[in-house]
């Protein structure tokens, strides 16, 4: 029964990606919203191996995104020989988005793909596509809206692809990225409300990256004000809490200019921040 199972999945997996490599052959030309997640890097890559140079990668260079996947945006476009934009795109110069209201992310997509359909058109390119895949529907995202409203085409969406799809045939394809942890931007680490500024982006950053070489794989850095709350595993819990380890978080996180640092009991989980919103609502 379950190579039976498998081999239905493989065949659905085949189907996907002949439907998605279909759909990207019809647009001719592409310029693709690049962040060098694993949703993006699998497009990039489908977008490459079907439109060849029509297929071009537009990446936004700014405070919101750790340097290292500006890094790896670079690499892996040199790597394969994409043509690569890169643009700033200065978000925090926006008092609406700044403020941080709960359509941040709506503020925030709007202003970016509106830069890479700029790029688009003055090279001559027809399309501007982005990695969403039909997982990202469940969960409270306005900057879908942004996407929508722009004519930006989805090509996951389209072929109805899930994360663990994109896993799936990103490891077939050899795309190093292919287990890379979900990733969204930094000032998702802020309680709606909470004031976005570069030193507290800059403060998560490190304190991620920090939790990352200390091999806790995927771990988020929440603020809320001077404090850090910092959502891991509930796997990891007892590797966080030996003492050596604890008490060089705490060290780290207090020389980033947090006042306190706690763990979260209820571990990590997507779009934790949005929690607030469903309680606000009587939905949860």
């Amino acid at each position: 029964m379950e190579q039976t199972n498998r081999e239905a999945y493989v065949a659905e997996l085949k189907e996907k990606q002949k439907k998605l490599r279909s759909y990207l052959s019809g647009l001719k030309s592409a310029a693709v919203a690049f962040s060098a997640g694993i949703d993006s890097t699998f497009l990039m890559h489908s977008a490459r191996e079907v439109l060849g140079d029509k297929a071009v990668a537009v990446t936004a260079r700014s405070c919101i995104f750790p340097e290292d996947e500006q890094k790896e945006a670079e690499d892996f476009c040199k790597a394969y020989g994409i043509k690569h934009f890169i643009f700033d795109s200065g978000e925090l110069s926006l008092e609406e988005f700044s403020k941080n209201p709960p359509n941040r992310c709506y503020i925030c997509k709007s202003r970016m793909l509106k830069m890479i359909k700029y790029i688009a058109d003055t090279n001559g390119i027809s399309n501007v596509v982005e990695g969403s895949n039909i997982d990202d529907e469940s969960d409270y995202r306005p900057g879908m809206a942004a996407i929508n409203e722009l004519g930006i085409k989805s090509p996951l969406r389209i072929a109805e692809m899930t994360k663990n799809d994109v896993r799936a045939l990103s490891k077939i394809a050899g795309l190093a990225a292919w287990n890379k942890p979900s990733f969204a931007c930094l000032a998702s680490r802020f309680p709606y409300g909470e004031r976005i500024t570069k030193d507290k982006l800059f403060a998560v950053e490190r304190a991620e990256r920090l939790l990352r070489g200390l091999g806790f794989c995927g771990a988020r850095v929440r603020i809320h004000g001077t404090a850090a709350r910092i959502e891991i595993s509930a796997a990891e819990f007892d590797k966080i809490t030996e003492t050596q380890t604890r008490l060089k978080v705490a060290e780290e996180l207090h020389a980033y200019g947090f006042s306190y640092v706690s763990l979260d009991l209820d571990g990590y989980r997507q779009g934790s921040m949005n929690e607030v919103l469903n309680l606000e609502t009587g939905s949860k």
